[in-house]
């Protein structure tokens, strides 16, 4: 089964989703942004440290993949996925521009990655408030692909704590703690316990 994501039939779907994007880059690209929302700050406390191979689930144009990538130096590695071409050729144009090579964009669905069992040490997702194919569809996918005892970051962008921590756990995930607004799981051996 193809990870690539097919373009859409629509002209207005392309129109409307390409604007969407470069209202996300416009706001992830701006040099002020990092003053605000210091991405080496939130990855620590998601817990990326160096040697990790990481997964970043929705990377959009780049703002936590040069971080990342930063953080896990180059014996760790990040997979940058994202549903969006054009996310993708951003992130490709900053790791090229940058030099970096322990970066792998990966143009997926997240429900939906392709990506071996049980390979990444942690995954996290900040900052979207949509997820495609659901969010039930991508805890069941990073539970996949999450080697056992590893680790889930979530950023909390809307809802109840206690609804985000049901969800996660009854996807096979032990709560740890909370840093902020970023949420840290365990993975477990079995869903639901």
């Amino acid at each position: 089964m193809s990870n690539r994501i097919h373009q859409r039939r629509h002209s207005g779907d392309v129109h409307t989703s390409r604007f969407a994007f470069w209202i996300i880059r416009l706001m992830h690209d701006n040099p002020l942004l990092p003053i605000f929302r210091d991405p080496y700050k939130l990855l620590r406390a998601a817990g990326l440290q160096p040697s990790q191979k990481v997964l970043e689930v929705g990377c959009g144009p780049g703002f936590f993949t040069i971080p990342a990538a930063r953080i896990v130096g180059d014996e760790g590695l990040v997979y940058a996925v994202d549903i969006h071409p054009l996310a993708i050729g951003r992130v490709e144009e900053k790791i090229k521009r940058e030099g970096i090579k322990n970066v792998k964009p990966l143009l997926a669905n997240a429900s939906d990655t392709g990506l071996t069992d049980d390979s990444f040490d942690l995954a996290f997702l900040f900052g979207l408030r949509y997820v495609s194919g659901g969010l039930a569809s991508l805890l069941s996918e990073l539970h996949r692909v999450l080697k056992p005892g590893g680790q889930l970051s979530l950023e909390k962008t809307r809802g109840s704590e206690k609804n985000l921590i049901k969800e996660v756990k009854r996807a096979g995930f032990a709560y740890s703690e909370n840093r902020g607004r970023i949420f840290l799981f365990r993975k477990t051996n079995r869903k639901g316990t």
